[in-house]
């Protein structure tokens, strides 16, 4: 009788909200030796991890997970600049942290909703339900917030990024410092990283890479992608197909 080979199930795993435009649901299995950093986004999450609700803030750096192998970490990132309103924290207070959801919110607002993960069959599901309340009762994020990550995702500079809408530079400074946690020009810069992994990611030389995502050269995307991911190019590359052959992505 053949032996059939059962492969395990994915470390990470993701899938776009139900509820939250632009939110996207995952789940995380730290793995052995798992070196894989979060990197910046301009995203923020709120995770379920250990029976606590956390939320992470906006990154300016590489954010490596401490849980110990085998932990499940689920999460539902949200689009850049919209957890706030939904939240009712500004992103500047999340900066670089993971914050306790019952120290953002009164405790009593937070045990339903951890009672409620904690016996939910699938976190993601219990997760996306959750966010889809906050956000029919929350007011919504300014329009304009998307905007200026389209126009700095596209590569437009915050002169002309503020022109555009109409706003000065100082007042566009303050709206994504609440909204994003930091100022529009450190915001270009985290979008460009992530533009460039795009690039890298599907094969395109490094070269090229630098030159298609808006830098101004080889060397000057070497520097952004150590000073923001804390590593190489090719390093991030190297635990990308290492993590696909082992099932797992990164997370918040």
């Amino acid at each position: 009788m053949s032996r059939v080979q059962i492969d395990p199930p994915p470390r990470y795993r993701e899938r776009p909200s139900r509820t939250v435009p632009g939110a996207t649901v995952w789940t995380r299995t730290i793995g052995p030796a798992d070196d894989a950093p979060v990197l910046p986004d301009g995203c923020m999450d709120l995770l379920w991890l250990g029976g606590r609700l956390v939320v992470a803030g906006p990154d300016t750096r590489a954010y490596s997970a401490t849980a110990a192998p085998g932990t499940r970490i689920s999460g539902i990132r949200f689009f850049p600049g919209t957890a706030p309103a939904l939240l009712g924290v500004p992103a500047r207070e999340l900066l670089d942290r993971r914050a306790e959801l019952d120290d953002l919110w009164r405790p009593a607002r937070v045990r339903p909703l951890t009672e409620f993960l904690a016996a939910a069959a699938d976190p993601l599901i219990g997760l996306d339900r959750i966010a889809g309340d906050v956000a029919a009762e929350a007011n919504p994020a300014d329009p304009a917030l998307g905007a200026v990550v389209r126009g700095l995702g596209a590569g437009a500079s915050v002169a002309a990024l503020a022109a555009s809408l109409g706003l000065g530079e100082r007042r566009l400074h303050r709206m994504s410092l609440s909204a994003f946690g930091y100022g529009p020009k450190m915001l270009g810069r985290v979008l460009r990283l992530q533009r460039a992994l795009t690039l890298a990611r599907a094969g395109i030389p490094f070269a090229e890479t630098a030159f298609r995502a808006g830098y101004a050269d080889q060397a000057h995307l070497a520097r952004e992608v150590r000073e923001l991911a804390g590593t190489s190019l090719a390093r991030l590359l190297t635990r990308d197909r290492t993590a696909q052959a082992g099932g797992q992505a990164s997370g918040a």
